[in-house]
């Protein structure tokens, strides 16, 4: 399939038809039928059944799909950044984050950032551990703050800050009276919990088999600002990274340590072989140098 072949097969897949595929690409729809018409002839298998007067897309369609977006979304990347280097005098930032520092850390650096270098532009996404050191890998981002450990032989990380494992509870839940709490305190609390590709599930999973107990997990997510919001609305206790109250967003929630205690350093990490930016280097900098009472260096 070539690129025009490729394009027309995306527009009768999104529109649904030939016609709407038509008017997406602004030709006639003879001409879309014939395409898609010798690109099944090409591929030697249909890509679409026609049944009365309709088009439905064969199961090698969907799989052609797949990819096909895939292809689209990373020339949308290209393009978006060729334009972002055109119209940015001050260039063009992209940095990936674990989900629960987007709400306190990366808005702060990103502040502070943004003070010195005003024409800057800087584009910010929350990912999971494996897309995250992907976007590394690929260059798709310039900087990874994470609280994994992105390891990888061509991902440069240093260590910024500790980040511990705190219980979070209601303001007037029994253990909030508490200072410290010990994982076995939980033995009976209803536990918010994570789906398990995140580093909070295997962090947690590691403190309970410690104490040789089965947690009561009443709901599972992948982000701690849902368990801080569920733990909000009284569904039980969740267990989060203490930099999730770095952004002051759950005033009315208590936050505990937990002994055993588990660190999930954060970390900054870039493509090894490739020389930082400027502006790459300026917010690592920036970063590096943040001062605030909840962030002590790492160890």
């Amino acid at each position: 399939m070539n690129l025009r072949q490729i394009e027309v097969f995306r527009a009768v897949m999104m529109a649904g038809s030939v016609s709407g595929a038509a008017q997406l690409l602004h030709v006639s729809q003879p001409a879309v039928s014939r395409l898609i018409a010798y690109t099944e002839q090409r591929l030697g298998f249909p890509l679409f059944q026609r049944l009365r007067g309709r088009l439905h897309p064969t199961a090698e369609a969907h799989k052609l799909f797949t990819e096909v977006e895939a292809l689209y979304q990373g020339v949308q990347r290209i393009n978006g950044l060729a334009g972002d280097m055109a119209n940015q005098a001050g260039g063009v930032l992209r940095i990936a984050c674990s989900p629960s520092l987007a709400y306190g850390l990366l808005p702060m650096a990103i502040a502070s950032f943004a003070q010195r270098y005003p024409d800057a532009k800087v584009v910010v996404e929350g990912m999971l551990a494996k897309p995250l050191a992907d976007a590394v890998l690929t260059q798709t981002v310039d900087v990874a703050v994470a609280i994994v450990p992105l390891q990888h032989p061509r991902i440069q990380t240093h260590r910024l800050f500790r980040n511990r494992v705190v219980a979070v509870l209601p303001a007037g839940h029994r253990l909030a009276e508490r200072k410290r709490l010990r994982i076995t305190d939980l033995r009976h609390e209803r536990v918010i919990g994570y789906s398990p590709e995140t580093p909070l599930a295997h962090a947690i999973g590691r403190l309970y088999d410690g104490a040789h107990l089965a947690p009561r997990w009443v709901a599972e997510v992948k982000q701690t600002h849902v368990a801080c919001a569920m733990v909000q609305q009284g569904m039980g206790i969740a267990l989060v990274d203490e930099q999730a109250q770095l952004g002051g967003a759950w005033p009315d929630l208590r936050m505990r340590e937990i002994t055993p205690s588990i660190d999930l350093q954060i970390r900054v990490g870039y493509a090894r072989h490739e020389p930082l930016s400027a502006t790459s280097q300026a917010f690592v900098d920036e970063l590096q140098s943040l001062r605030h009472p909840l962030l002590a260096p790492a160890a």
